[in-house]
């Protein structure tokens, strides 16, 4: 069974806004590796709609040549999105409507390496139903002072056990967790 992998970059305080961190080359570097590791990304559609802005190629701004390998890795990912608003989809995407938990069961059956998780209105839905695996934290040294939080409103704690860390040059700290069996 594939295991389902949320990421996503916060603040110490816990902000998730994306303006607040630090993208620098280690940061990329992560997010590909945690994309080349899953077979699949599920988005959903804000996060969907941001990343393709962002990162469909050819982008449309001055990129870095150093975050070409993230651009590159997303941009070839397989993708589903999960949005009752949208009528269409490309970027080799899929539009996910309907019951959630069922769909992502049925992806987890699957053989292969894991599915990613972006969204965190998604994450939020998949935690409360108990059908995220791992999670990854990419902690950035700043205290933003402001939200949006991560988890804000969760009503049942989950239990996580350590099982990698890794330190950035820049003071960040990835630190990927899995979920604990529940009794």
């Amino acid at each position: 069974m594939r295991p389902l992998r949320f990421s996503l970059n916060v603040t110490l305080d816990g902000c998730y806004d994306h303006t607040v961190g630090i993208a620098d080359e280690d940061l990329h570097r992560n997010a590909m590796e945690f994309i080349a590791g899953c077979d699949a990304l599920l988005f959903g559609r804000v996060t969907y709609e941001m990343m393709l802005e962002a990162w469909r190629l050819p982008v449309s701004w001055p990129m870095p040549e150093w975050m070409m390998p993230f651009a590159q890795t997303i941009d070839a990912a397989k993708k589903y999105v999960v949005s009752s608003k949208l009528k269409a989809v490309d970027w080799n995407t899929e539009l996910v409507q309907g019951d959630l938990a069922t769909f992502v069961q049925r992806l987890k059956q699957q053989p292969g390496m894991g599915i990613g998780v972006g969204g965190v209105q998604l994450a939020m839905a998949l935690t409360k139903l108990g059908l995220i695996d791992e999670y990854q934290f990419v902690v950035h040294p700043r205290i933003a002072g402001r939200g949006p939080t991560l988890f804000a409103g969760l009503s049942k704690m989950v239990d996580l056990r350590l099982v990698g860390r890794e330190e950035f040059a820049s003071g960040v700290v990835a630190m990927r967790y899995e979920r604990r069996s529940q009794p």
